[in-house]
């Protein structure tokens, strides 16, 4: 079917039907993870270097609107994960006293892979932009209010129904943060489902690059559709960059070559693609405090892990799922150093060997959320209770996993509503 380009003049209803396509499938919000051959890292390494060097710059303090990017983005020090547990001195975000060895010492010799490095360069670039924000936030489509209420009312029917725990979070926001916040992730969805829907069977590379031309014209201010005008809209407002969501699909790429992962270093690379982006597309969303004494760099490192958290904490409660599907994501090598295989997995069934590599995996997780942690107070206050709700629902999952008795073979862990209330008062307090 031929698509109408809605740019200057979308009105009110116009191509409404083109977006109830979307809203009806069910699917997982993770994807798979295709085999990724040693020839693949050095291009994907590259691509990864180009992406943070802008986002940084365009932040608009307090959650301000159509303000200036606010500055210093490149004058404090980037800091590596290892620097942030195990230095107090240096000037980015401090960290508990503690080492990876402790966390998780059969899994990693060192804290980081060197992977990190390659993330780490994204966000230092993308930092250094600082000339780009205004001449790129000026692309509103022509909208009626009305039109693009509908729109983003769509964009949290998806939200909703694909993600209750985001979704939970997200109602803690204010009106215009919780909009952006939605339209994001109708976006990403969108993306998810293609590669990991129900119609997936169709899915090619090519689709991805039409789709990432797409991206473009929704940057350019001519959304094909209504969600994508919602998505136009937050551009607008909040000053985004483009890179962090090319990144996102280049996640998918990933998907449609790989079903393995060799090693954590493989793994870590996927979770920035397809979930670390997601913290440089929010954060000047959430927005940073004028008085916070950290850079900006360090700010935007912290949402990078919170991301990858949130995705090592998916594979785990989705074990079960995905391997029904055909697909282990848990990294080879570190099966191998319990003794187990892609054949225990599929046996479904739960060994003393199974519990130990699960206790380290879940260690693991906690380490990046403990990282992640420490960007939160340099947040605008308002976006404080949300994220800490956010962060402590999906750390419930480990504990869930766990309270089964490291069952994630034959059971799903989740968080029960009770649960869920009593986590949002305790974030409350922390926030």
């Amino acid at each position: 079917m031929e698509q109408t380009r809605a740019g200057s003049c979308i009105h009110n209803g116009l191509l409404q039907e083109q977006v109830l396509k979307w809203t009806h499938n069910e699917g997982s919000s993770k994807h798979a993870f295709p085999r990724l051959l040693k020839e693949d890292i050095p291009r994907i390494d590259h691509r990864v270097k180009e992406t943070v060097k802008r986002q940084l710059s365009k932040m608009p303090i307090q959650g301000q609107i159509g303000t200036s990017p606010c500055s210093g983005g490149n004058n404090g020090r980037f800091m590596h994960p290892k620097s942030v547990v195990t230095r107090t001195r240096c000037k980015g975000i401090s960290a508990h006293k503690c080492s990876s060895s402790r966390a998780f010492p059969r899994l990693l010799k060192e804290v980081i892979p060197p992977a990190e490095l390659h993330v780490q360069e994204i966000v230092k670039r993308q930092s250094q932009a600082n000339n780009l924000a205004k001449q790129d936030s000026c692309r509103r489509p022509e909208c009626s209010p009305v039109f693009l209420e509908e729109a983003y009312r769509r964009c949290r029917n998806i939200c909703k129904d694909y993600a209750g725990t985001y979704y939970l979070g997200s109602l803690l926001m204010t009106e215009e943060r919780q909009k952006a916040i939605w339209a994001i992730y109708a976006w990403g969805t969108r993306i998810d489902e293609m590669v990991d829907g129900p119609n997936a069977v169709y899915m090619s590379t090519s689709l991805l690059d039409s789709w990432e031309e797409r991206l473009q014209d929704i940057f350019d201010g001519h959304p094909y559709d209504m969600v994508d005008a919602a998505l136009t809209d937050t551009v607008s407002k909040f000053c985004l960059d483009i890179k962090p969501f090319k990144d996102m699909i280049e996640g998918m790429r990933m998907d449609t070559r790989k079903c393995r992962y060799e090693n954590f270093q493989e793994l870590y690379l996927y979770c920035y693609y397809v979930a670390g982006t997601t913290g440089l597309m929010t954060v000047p969303i959430l927005g940073i405090k004028p008085e916070s004494s950290v850079s900006v760099q360090s700010i935007y490192n912290a949402a990078v892990y919170f991301g990858i958290a949130n995705q090592l904490t998916n594979i785990l409660r989705d074990v079960q799922e995905d391997a029904l599907r055909g697909r282990i994501y848990l990294p080879q090598d570190e099966l191998a150093q319990f003794g187990l295989s892609d054949k225990d997995v599929f046996a479904r069934k739960v060994t003393d060997n199974w519990r130990e590599i699960m206790k380290e995996q879940i260690a693991r997780a906690r380490f990046y959320y403990n990282l992640a942690e420490q960007g939160i107070s340099h947040l605008d206050k308002a976006s404080h209770w949300p994220l800490w709700s956010s962060l402590l629902l999906y750390q419930q999952i480990l504990d869930s996993i766990e309270d089964n008795d490291y069952d994630n073979l034959t059971k799903r862990a989740y968080v029960g509503r009770t649960k869920k209330f009593l986590l949002l008062s305790q974030a409350y307090r922390k926030a």
